[in-house]
């Protein structure tokens, strides 16, 4: 049987997290409405008060799982102050949840390049002039930002602001969650171990 095709009693049988990972996400595209990608990013400030936002993840593999924000931003600040974050990805059509945590490496300046590069052009100018999680006086300040750097880089390649980079979550854990009646559910817990494997560990619902 392949990783696709696992029922919710049968993702016990997968032997590492990613390829599991890569199955139950290839079903949220063809399920969730929008943004199967989407998932909540828990950080913690400097006071160590937690926070979580929602974020697109825009790749992964067997190193972890990457996305893309401004490093001035409150979640830049807080992941460059600890360099620790977690996600959970919650799939309700599907009835399925995955949390992982771990240390947080940046991104090669080629991956961000190259990522940057395929955003839409106006998302490429809103890097610019948003100063993502500070004051805002008004919209119209947004606006004239915007059109400022609009006129700016009326022609030609948009370079990446410096400021603007990405983060990939090298997971320690990754667990796989699986709703189930009477609330009995399928809960596996995937932990790296000393020779750079996986241990795997069903828990209590």
């Amino acid at each position: 049987m392949s990783e696709t095709e696992l029922t919710s009693g049968d993702f016990a049988e997968a032997a590492e997290p990613f390829r599991l990972f890569a199955a139950w996400l290839d079903d949220a595209t063809k399920s969730e409405i929008n943004d199967s990608n989407s998932v909540a990013l828990a950080t913690v400030d400097a006071e160590g008060m937690p926070n979580v936002r929602m974020v697109l993840l825009k790749g992964f593999d067997e190193s972890g799982f990457v996305f893309y924000t401004n490093f001035e931003s409150a979640k830049g600040r807080e992941i460059l102050g600890s360099m620790k974050a977690a996600m959970c990805f919650h799939w309700k059509s599907l009835r399925r949840q995955v949390r992982a945590r771990g240390p947080v490496e940046i991104v090669t300046e080629a991956e961000a390049d190259a990522y940057y590069a395929t955003r839409p052009r106006g998302s490429r100018i809103g890097a610019w002039a948003s100063k993502q999680s500070r004051p805002l006086e008004s919209r119209f300040a947004l606006e004239k930002a915007v059109a400022e750097y609009t006129a700016r880089h009326a022609i030609g390649e948009i370079p990446r602001p410096k400021h603007w980079s990405g983060f990939r979550i090298v997971p320690q854990t990754i667990e796989f969650w699986h709703d189930r009646p009477f609330r009995l559910h399928d809960r596996i817990v995937f932990s790296r171990n000393a020779e750079g494997g996986w241990d795997k560990t069903r828990l209590y619902p």
